[in-house]
């Protein structure tokens, strides 16, 4: 009877568990906010690393590289194919000299790297020549190493086919020495920069050209050879192209902006 009465007694309890309950539920709203914390420290951590050490997103502001490369493609650039240097961490950070886990580019290859300049402002342009390679560039053609490389004249229809306007200018299919074939343009053969070298190119530096072959500011000028230890890394693939007809305020015409036929483009 005692025992009975005992558990059938008035609760006392209850402001002791509604206190309880509010220290646990406090308890876990701290628990969760750090748990936020930490995804949130995690995905930015692992987002610096790919960046890093992986791909880094660029965008291509100029028309140095058309028709290869368009005003407002977006590309990802491979940190693994170079290697690394101060110029793959985040600002360029000097935290070592020259390079780790180098790989030297091909002829052929579109590259990223960092203005020699001023070691800060990010150029893309494609190499054309190695360390000790022999440039020299007649009436617009490409030599390296005394070796002509091949241009093939694209004809009306076939621009067309590209989806690409070339006003005042002409396109070529340009294949190197070494077999690599891309596209370039020229407004003619007799501009300022068509006729250039012979020059050989030093060791442990790069010459680079842009695609748009009258209208690119590169080794050519301004720009001169690139070091080795300011390769970022190669120009791998389109991610995302819009040609920039679009405000950013009208939304609903965003969709007519898009390129959708160059997304996943791999950058040859």
């Amino acid at each position: 009877m005692d025992k009975l009465m005992f558990e059938n007694r008035p609760d006392v309890e209850p402001e002791d568990k509604a206190q309880e309950s509010a220290v646990k539920e406090s308890e876990q709203g701290g628990s969760a906010w750090l748990e936020t914390l930490r995804t949130i420290v995690i995905a930015v951590l692992i987002a610096v690393g790919v960046r890093t050490f992986a791909y880094e997103p660029f965008n291509i502001p100029s028309s140095s590289m058309e028709p290869t490369l368009l005003v407002g493609d977006y590309l990802f650039v491979s940190k693994l194919s170079y290697g690394y240097s101060r110029h793959s961490l985040p600002f360029g950070l000097p935290l070592f000299s020259g390079r780790i886990l180098f790989s030297e580019p091909e002829a052929g290859d579109v590259a990223v790297f960092a203005y020699p300049r001023d070691n800060k402002t990010d150029y893309i342009k494609r190499i054309v020549g190695l360390p000790g390679d022999k440039i020299e560039v007649r009436d617009g053609i490409l030599y390296i190493n005394d070796v002509a490389a091949k241009r093939e004249l694209l004809s009306a229809s076939e621009v067309a086919a590209l989806g690409y306007d070339t006003p005042g200018g002409l396109l070529y299919y340009e294949t190197l020495p070494n077999g690599r074939r891309h596209l370039i343009r020229e407004v003619n053969d007799s501009k300022p920069l068509d006729n250039w070298g012979p020059e050989l190119v030093p060791a442990g530096h790069f010459f680079a050209m842009g695609d748009n072959r009258d209208n690119s500011l590169d080794s050519r000028a301004d720009v001169g050879y690139v070091p080795f230890e300011n390769l970022v890394g190669r120009a791998d693939i389109l991610f995302f192209s819009h040609d920039g007809s679009s405000p950013w305020w009208k939304f609903w015409t965003w969709p007519s902006a898009i390129r959708f036929g160059r997304i996943g483009d791999a950058i040859e």
